[in-house]
């Protein structure tokens, strides 16, 4: 069948605009930015098998000025600079629409709306029906009987009438519309005062622009003021918004035919991009075999297994497998009080199954009895000579060991996979990862459960579509690993270190969660009392420094009192354009000596030790333990970090005296102590070991207070003649610099002159060149590389280092220099871990590690374990890195965890 348009001419530089600025800025695997490539390269293929034109052309604005430029050299002239992430995905676009065998026109001089106008009218002389794809209103001056506007991002088609309809005068009268209304995306002035309602009316009242020039006079207020002022102004403005429609080309539109495409060069640009969909779309259109997607989405054969043969039989395929996919499906994600409501199981991408043991809406089909599942699984899913992946295993081997199934034989886990191929490229749950590396949309499980207060648990959900869901759910976990491990074993020492430290880690964790940890919620209620009292004081003090009431945790109101009524300085605006009063403003608002904002801090820092700890730690006390169970996360912080939630245990500050108070109601069973196990300055000692600056290892080599040494070498006096106050300003330094501190950010620190700080810096690295040479040589290395390396491999992505936003480069520059030493120390504490948990497991000492919180491990161990724990533990955790200059830990013992501390 004919298509209905003939001819398709496509805004190829609209598009890429648009896609840049609504579609995410996204990078491939050597982090190029590829997100606005990928979109338009999609919305083509959409829009082309859609229409299925005879003719086409993919037409962009050339680089250089226009003639427009020439008679009006403020046209465009607001706007910024085009960013260097868009302007490096123009060639690469338009490399791929010439290898897709589309006719692409980039002519000097003009725009391309000038192209397209012109191809356009030529088409409409001889009767062929053209579509024009653009999201410019300009181009509806070019709409007529024969050409028609589509706005891919809307499905919107735009003729005659729907010109009519959407600015309220027809296409021959867009140019004056636009002329009196002005263009600010162009710089077009327009008629001051006149919005698109006034242009209308006075096309309607006077016919033309010319009619409205000529009646200047007659229209009345200020806006005919504004009119008459700028009357001279319109002729040119009419000038500007004109399309050309006789641009001299070498081609007219029945010249556009598109070529075939170049499949072996878009295989190539589609692979450079990421774009897997695309290349699973162009493996489809070439017929070729063997240049398929590496996992393409298989046919799926899903079983729901009801009876004890069936159970048996795919025990049996299971126990035949090199490898299995596994998952359980529960009632919720708690592991400690979640029921298991069943489990699934894939053999071989699109041949799962799931067995139900627990749906219990009304008429659910019999099914078998969970006990009996677990007791015939058991034997397969205990063997450790039997590989198993799944996605979050942590999770489900929690759930199995209430049941008392020991889960052994993890092999992989795709979410750490994912998170160790590059923590920063996506979230790492299986929807978003099934979305990016296989292209596949998953049910989601709103899809079957429904949302908010009416979402079913699982054990309520009808079988068939919980059937379906969980076996995608170990199919496609199967298929993430087959696309993420060979990425894995081709990147640097990225392998090792997922087999070595992530998967051993997983069984560490959760025994740690299911341990959990004894608090007191007597004395946190006492201490939740107090800090109520304090609250309630610091709020009348507040009170009466504003000289009124109002709502401390209201930005709103806190920004009137401020900067309305105390002529407080504004530091920072919002995004709006108000006045900010983030906690940053008001840190440096009270490091100038304002009270006000000093009591808000203060009150904020209370309230939300109040309702974080005191008050909500005594209700997460699980009832059949009686102690407290955190979540901690292998896939979250981009460093390598563990992180912790409900409750989160790694923000309770130390160096408050309430944050002391709340550690002290972490406390021991009976018969046992807390001990707790902390590295020593351990960032530091790798910034040594990285650098290789001699004074730096030589300090750390033989012992000394390493702040004291280094307010030594800055100030060049003997190490007993350091100040509490000059070692104090050396710790700022040592730590600051690590973490990027500026010499402004150290001044404001320590209380000095910007100048006095740059002196101690300066000194700092006149003492310690080595340093100097690792940072520079390491922004270097990022630049070039796009991410940093732990000493044991881990690379930590870093997709703004080239960004063209000065302050987002800069903030990618210091994470480039902290990285290394943050996620080297985190694969540290990860290594130790992993020892200490093999000594308790293998010999059973009474010892429980029960916390890990940043350099520091917390266990309870009985009162005569203490002597052999603490030699045990320092030296795994010693032993954990060989490094340049050696590792310290500082252990403590007490009846809490502040005494041990």
């Amino acid at each position: 069948m004919a298509a209905k348009y003939p001819l398709l001419l496509i805004d190829g530089s609209g598009y890429l605009f648009r896609a840049y600025h609504a579609l995410p800025k996204l990078t491939n695997s050597q982090g190029e930015p590829t997100g606005a490539v990928v979109g338009v390269l999609s919305m083509l293929r959409k829009l082309i098998e859609a229409q299925r034109p005879e003719f086409i052309g993919v037409v962009f604005d050339a680089p250089g000025q226009t003639f427009r430029d020439q008679i009006f050299p403020a046209y465009k002239a607001q706007r910024p600079p085009m960013p260097d992430e868009l302007r490096a995905q123009i060639e690469p676009l338009q490399a791929v629409v010439r290898a897709m065998g589309l006719p692409l026109l980039v002519i000097p001089d003009v725009e391309a709306d000038d192209v397209i106008g012109t191809l356009a009218t030529q088409a409409a002389a001889q009767g062929i029906p053209t579509l024009i794809s653009t999201a410019d209103k300009d181009l509806a001056q070019l709409v007529d009987a024969h050409i028609t506007l589509v706005n891919t991002m809307t499905d919107t088609l735009l003729d005659r009438a729907g010109v009519i309809t959407k600015f309220g005068v027809p296409p021959e009268r867009i140019i004056d519309y636009l002329s009196l209304v002005g263009d600010t995306s162009d710089n077009i002035p327009g008629v001051p005062k006149c919005g698109p309602k006034t242009a209308v009316k006075w096309l309607q009242d006077y016919g033309d622009l010319d009619g409205v020039i000529a009646n200047a006079d007659r229209v009345s207020g200020k806006v005919g003021e504004s009119l008459r002022q700028v009357l001279d102004q319109l002729p040119l403005a009419r000038r500007l918004t004109s399309i050309k429609r006789d641009v001299a080309l070498d081609l007219a539109p029945t010249d556009l035919t598109p070529a075939a495409p170049d499949i072996a060069a878009l295989r190539t640009w589609y692979e450079r991009l990421d774009a897997r969909r695309l290349l699973a779309g162009l493996n489809d259109t070439a017929g070729s075999a063997p240049d398929a997607p590496p996992h393409p989405a298989p046919a799926a054969d899903y079983e729901t297994v009801l009876t004890t043969a069936a159970l048996d039989a795919w025990i049996e395929r299971l126990a035949a497998a090199d490898l299995f996919a596994f998952d359980t499906e529960t009632t919720g994600l708690d592991y400690m009080r979640a029921e298991l409501v069943g489990l699934s199981f894939c053999i071989a991408p699109g041949r799962a199954a799931y067995v139900p043991v627990a749906h219990v809406y009304p008429g659910a089909p019999d099914q078998l009895p969970r006990e009996q599942v677990l007791a015939r699984l058991k034997p397969l899913l205990e063997d450790p000579r039997r590989p198993k992946v799944g996605q979050n295993l942590k999770f489900d081997m929690s759930i199995l060991a209430r049941h008392g199934v020991n889960l052994l034989g993890i092999a992989h886990d795709t979410m750490l996979e994912s998170y160790v191929l590059d923590s920063t490229a996506t979230r790492h749950n299986m929807d978003a990862l099934a979305k990016k590396y296989l292209d596949y949309d998953t049910v989601q499980f709103e899809q079957i459960a429904g949302k908010g207060a009416k979402q079913l648990s699982f054990d309520q959900i009808p079988l068939e579509p919980a059937a379906h869901y969980a076996a995608e759910d170990a199919d496609i976990t199967l298929r993430l690993h087959q696309a993420l491990w060979p990425r894995l074993e081709s990147t640097g020492r990225l392998a090792p270190l997922y087999q070595e430290i992530e998967v051993p880690l997983i069984p560490v964790l959760s025994r740690i969660e299911r341990t959990g940890v004894r608090i007191d919620p007597d004395l946190l209620a006492e201490q939740s009392q107090q800090l109520a009292a304090r609250i309630h004081t610091l709020e009348l003090r507040a009170y009466e420094n504003a000289g009124r009431r109002f709502n401390l945790g209201s930005p709103k109101q806190i920004g009137e009192i401020f900067f309305t009524e105390l002529k407080l300085p504004v530091i920072a605006k919002t995004p709006t354009g108000a006045p900010s009063t983030s906690e940053e403003v008001l840190e440096q608002l009270a490091a100038d000596g304002h009270e006000l904002p000093k009591l808000i801090l203060e009150h904020r820092g209370l309230s939300k030790l109040r309702s974080t700890y005191t008050d909500k730690l005594p209700q997460q006390i699980d009832p059949y333990t009686g102690r407290v169970h955190t979540s901690y996360h292998q896939a979250v912080a981009a460093t390598g970090r563990l992180s912790s939630t409900d409750p989160n245990l790694q923000n309770i500050p130390i160096r408050t005296e309430e944050g002391r108070r709340i550690r002290r109601a972490f406390i021991a069973e009976p018969g046992y102590h807390i001990l707790a196990a902390d590295y020593s300055q351990i960032e530091l000692r790798i910034m040594a070991h990285l650098s290789g600056d001699e004074r730096l290892l030589a300090a750390f080599a033989s012992g000394q207070d390493i702040h004291r040494a280094t307010a030594a070498e800055v100030m060049g006096i003997p190490p007993d003649q350091v100040t509490a106050d000059q070692r104090r300003s050396a710790k700022a330094i040592n730590f600051g610099l690590i973490y990027g501190m500026s010499a402004f950010g150290l001044a404001r620190q320590l209380g000095i002159e910007r100048g006095a700080a740059q002196d101690y810096v300066d000194l700092y690295f006149n003492r310690y060149p080595g340093v100097r040479t690792f940072m520079d040589s390491i922004r270097t290395q990022a630049r070039a590389d796009r991410y940093v390396e732990t000493v044991f491999g881990r690379r930590l992505h870093l997709p703004e280092i080239a960004h063209s936003n000065k302050a987002r480069r800069a903030a990618a520059e210091r994470t480039a220099i902290n990285a290394p030493m943050q996620g080297t120390a985190a694969d540290i504490i990860k290594r130790a871990m992993i020892t200490v948990d093999h000594w308790i497991e293998t010999e059973r000492p009474a010892v429980r590690m029960i916390m890990q919180v940043h350099d520091e491990l917390v266990f309870e161990v009985a009162e005569e374990s203490r002597g052999t724990a603490a030699a045990r533990i320092r030296t795994a955790m010693e032993g954990a890195a060989d490094l340049a200059v050696p590792l310290v830990v500082d252990i403590g013992i007490g009846e809490n965890w502040d005494q041990a501390h």
